[in-house]
């Protein structure tokens, strides 16, 4: 269903004409702001302007979070002529805003990017790396529309223009919804695809594109359309209102549902039919966005198509079913049969159908939940007994011991009782019998195997296993309990989140296991912790929107979550515990009393020298973090004076937040930050200062003299 916010008048059938009063109809006329007549002087180019209402961009965070690592990627291409020309004049342009000149600051950010974007082409060298020339012509092309829509988008945050061109304003406001899409997935793909490899590059680029597509082809309304149109006709808004047309929203369907896919083909065209697993491949490369376009329909993705609610309905059940088969018998042989076959304890044929009676079961049940249509009686039974034949034949499947069977039953049972009648105690039976059969089964498979894995015995990994199911598998129902007992939630969420990190920080940094001797690489994939990571963001914003959890949780959980992110390019052991204490020190101005810095309740000065302190104190616990970082950005040991002076910069840049929402009006707090900020030269002097820190960092003895000799380590 489309937002009510969202809704045509069509789903409102309940609003009578009679309330609308004829001047509010008559104050907005039908025509579209894009009209090709609207260059002339008419009643339709006025009435466009008394629509528009200047104001912040209010999808900022939107466009930051696809425009900016690709702006990251860009500069780590162009190298250091990129970085000094866009620095320089960005400085110029920021000097030129300060001094009022508005117009200015504008053409000099336009300068910069233009400039930087001339000396990208000759540092880059995008022909050689590909030694393609039709590639290097591509790959350019897409690093100069990046370029572009990135300086679409600081020329939204100029007021003036939204004064003195509101018509240009909504057409930048229209490319950017239109074409980041397109080239945020793509500069996310190469990015990976440079990172991990090329095997499953289409897979990336699915991924990808359903996350843009969710933030971007989704109904929104336009920041710079007068607010008062929102209010009539009972919330109705025109879809000249909405920033996309039904052309844009039909080409980023397109580009969901096929672009992967013909990635694919023209990536691996001579294996494409090479085997069973290949074709499932295109299958699923098909099928998988098809399906998520139809639960993205569930929230108006698929406005442009029909607006009748019963069409829109018949759609998700037909086509969700034939996606979902197709969908299920292709991860059979792609992933099932072919990466977990051991674990399967029933011999074949009768294997194949008890897997597929299990996996399109429970797609099914999915399904027929996520839709709603488990409501009336004779569905609430159907989905029961759909549920405890799932949980039955699943634990078959898996070798669980016949005589305790009954248990995934009424575990089933419990399961389908809560999602139909949302009972708690049905849940909490759910989760104690879900335990129980999770410990019984590795118990059964896992307990007696003498293997030693990330540095730990499989006995200690077993159990921190089944205490993460436990929490993960206790959070839905915690989070249902009344206000007064959410902190059980927010107690099994940290020590979910905890747990996780110490989870996938031994396996990602302990890349062995050891068996009778024999050491082989344990296969533990960083896009393991990149899903991980932002599935546990995106719960946390689920959570925090729902008002399930409070501040304080939000915080320490997004801490948690980002600080696994580093183990991608620092192999440090202590690097995700660094991290997090260097998050949880620097972020609290932004997301823990943010709001009272906006309401002038700021920060007592005391409390701001604790602040301060405990910044300094996690930039020192984080040291060896910055050295390794160093280390890896360079490809050698960074020297004592970078090292140092890093460290600084860093000090003075943790506490910009904190100045910047509390302490701004303070003078000498702003020019304390300032120059704290640009690291120092490297001045022998500044060697012999961080003598006694450099010690700390290397762990090891090392003489005044030869450091003063050598200026690395």
């Amino acid at each position: 269903m489309i937002p009510p916010e969202l809704q045509s008048r069509s789903f409102r059938p309940y609003i009578a004409a009679s309330i609308i009063s004829p001047s509010s109809s008559s104050s907005y006329p039908t025509a579209s702001p894009y009209s090709p007549n609207s260059n002339f002087p008419s009643s339709s180019t006025s009435s466009s302007r008394s629509r528009f209402s200047a104001s912040f961009f209010a999808h900022n965070t939107r466009i930051a979070l696809a425009l900016a690592p690709c702006a990251a990627f860009l500069l780590d291409l162009g190298g250091a002529p990129v970085v000094i020309i866009l620095t320089l004049g960005l400085m110029i342009a920021y000097i030129l805003d300060s001094v009022n000149f508005k117009s200015g600051a504008f053409f000099g950010v336009w300068a910069s990017l233009i400039t930087a974007q001339i000396a990208f082409y000759f540092s880059s060298s995008l022909i050689f790396t590909f030694n393609s020339i039709p590639l290097g012509l591509l790959a350019a092309f897409l690093c100069a529309q990046t370029n572009f829509l990135i300086g679409a988008w600081a020329s939204l945050q100029f007021k003036w223009i939204q004064l003195e061109n509101p018509t240009i304003v909504l057409a930048l406001e229209r490319l950017l919804f239109a074409c980041v899409p397109f080239v945020a997935s793509s500069i996310f793909t190469w990015a990976t695809i440079s990172a991990v490899g090329m095997q499953n590059a289409a897979y990336y680029l699915m991924v990808f594109n359903c996350v843009f597509y969710w933030m971007f082809a989704i109904p929104r309304v336009s920041s710079f359309r007068s607010k008062q149109e929102v209010k009539y006709h009972g919330g109705e808004v025109p879809d000249d209102n909405f920033i996309l047309s039904p052309l844009e929203c039909c080409l980023h369907t397109l580009n969901l549902l096929f672009f992967p896919l013909v990635f694919h083909v023209a990536s691996h065209y001579s294996v494409i039919f090479s085997s069973a697993a290949s074709v499932c491949d295109l299958l699923l490369l098909f099928f998988i966005p098809f399906l998520f376009q139809l639960y993205a329909s569930t929230r108006g993705a698929l406005w442009w198509v029909t607006k009748n609610v019963n069409q829109l309905h018949s759609i998700r059940v037909v086509n969700g079913a034939v996606a979902l088969i197709v969908v299920v018998i292709c991860l059979e042989v792609r992933v099932v049969f072919h990466s977990f076959g051991r674990y399967i304890q029933v011999p074949p044929p009768l294997n194949y159908l008890l897997v597929t009676v299990t996996m399109l079961g429970g797609a099914a049940g999915a399904g027929v939940s996520a839709l709603g249509m488990n409501s009336d009686a004779f569905s609430y039974w159907a989905f029961t007994a759909l549920t405890v034949t799932v949980s039955s034949v699943g634990a078959i499947v898996v070798g669980f011991p016949v005589l305790f069977l009954p248990l995934p039953a009424i575990a089933g049972f419990e399961f389908a009782r809560f999602v139909t009648k949302k009972s708690l105690s049905s849940y909490f039976s759910f989760v104690v019998l879900g335990s129980l059969i999770v410990t019984l089964f590795v118990l059964h498979n896992f307990w007696d195997l003498n293997i030693w894995m990330a540095g730990m015995s499989l006995k200690s990994f077993c159990k921190l296993i089944i205490a993460h199911v436990v929490l993960a598998m206790s959070v839905p129902g915690l989070a249902l309990l009344p206000p007064k007992l959410h902190f059980l939630a927010e107690i099994c969420l940290i020590s979910h989140a905890l747990l996780l990190c110490h989870i996938e920080n031994r396996f990602f940094n302990y890349p062995g296991y050891y068996y009778h001797g024999m050491e082989e690489d344990v296969m533990y994939p960083s896009y393991m912790v990149i899903l991980t990571t932002f599935v546990g963001l995106a719960l946390v914003r689920r959570l925090s929107v729902d008002r399930r959890i409070g501040p304080k949780t939000v915080w320490i959980l997004t801490c948690l979550y980002s600080s696994k992110l580093p183990m991608l390019f620092i192999s440090s052991k202590p690097v995700v515990w660094v991290t997090a204490v260097l998050l949880l020190a620097v972020t609290p101005p932004m997301l823990l009393y943010k709001e009272k810095s906006r309401t002038g309740s700021k920060m007592k000065p005391w409390k701001g020298y604790v602040h301060g302190g405990v910044v300094i104190l996690s930039i020192w616990l984080f040291r060896e973090t910055i050295f390794e970082a160093l280390q890896w950005w360079n490809g050698r040991a960074p020297s004592d004076a970078l090292l140092l002076g890093f460290c600084i910069a860093m000090t003075g840049l943790a506490c910009v937040p904190i100045v910047a929402l509390h302490f701004s009006h303070v003078l000498v707090c702003f020019l304390l930050t300032f120059f704290l900020s640009p690291p120092p030269p490297p001045h022998p002097h500044t060697q012999i200062c961080s003598f006694w820190y450099i010690l700390s960092v290397n762990k090891k003895i090392i003489k005044p003299t030869n450091l003063l000799s050598n200026h690395h380590i």
